[in-house]
């Protein structure tokens, strides 16, 4: 498969992601009486990444997320070279999705701009945006790196050449729906940094103050992740051998 294809279905698969699962955070989860909630933002990022792994996932390998990048690199299954390029395509979709949820958001005749945390469904750590309760940057840092963790986890092992790879995508789909169900409190749920740059470009201040967090954590995670999956199945060796 041609790069320049590679890098389109990353660009469209990362583009629904966000649009899917930050519009419905933005849209759809605060209405009175009929609102979604966190449990409908939670499978709406789901199902973002499930219908985007079918459509597009077979071109690309369907990562829409830089510490997925990072975490197949280090698990064996991606090559370095590749790592920018898909990073780049990523970013540009999650941003160019944000810049369409921004336009339609300034077209609603009570928009007045952003104001506080979550806002335009960015990451935060540090404020009391649910139930009351603030975790630290300690905290936000160790959620969002073992959740990353096992998001690998569950990826390498879905998409396993030992596994059933017809039904990878809805594993993988669940993962990201059961991460969102654990930590949207916590932090708004990133484990993937271009989601969360693309709603920080647009928010600003304290947002892109934090952003820092919501590379570094994933990343890291992600690269554990995949070390570890690489361990415990011995890919590099069962390669060697073929």
């Amino acid at each position: 498969m041609k790069m320049t294809s590679k890098l389109t279905a990353e660009f469209i698969g990362t583009f629904w992601l966000v649009f899917g699962g930050c519009g419905s955070a933005i849209y759809a989860a605060g209405v009175p009486d009929i609102g979604i909630g966190l449990v409908g933002v939670s499978l709406a990022f789901g199902l973002t990444v499930l219908t985007m792994a079918y459509a597009v996932g077979h071109i690309s390998g369907g990562h829409f997320n830089p510490a997925v990048s990072f975490g197949l690199w280090a698990g064996g299954r991606f090559e370095a070279k590749d790592l920018v390029p898909y990073i780049i395509a990523q970013l540009l979709g999650a941003v160019a999705a944000a810049a369409v949820l921004y336009l339609i958001m300034s077209g609603s005749d009570t928009f007045t701009g952003f104001d506080g945390a979550g806002a335009f469904a960015t990451n935060f750590y540090g404020e009391a945006v649910y139930n009351g309760k603030a975790f630290s940057a300690g905290a936000a840092f160790l959620a969002e790196m073992v959740l990353t963790m096992f998001f690998l986890i569950v990826i390498m092992g879905a998409t396993h050449k030992n596994a059933n790879g017809k039904f990878a995508g809805i594993a993988i789909g669940l993962a990201l729906t059961l991460i969102h169900l654990i930590s949207i409190p916590i932090t708004n749920t990133s484990v993937n940094p271009a989601r969360s740059t693309s709603q920080a470009i647009f928010v600003g201040g304290e947002a892109l103050g934090q952003l820092w967090l919501f590379w570094v954590a994933p990343i890291v995670g992600a690269l554990i992740g995949g070390f570890i999956y690489k361990a415990i199945t011995n890919e590099e060796t069962d390669n060697k051998k073929k």
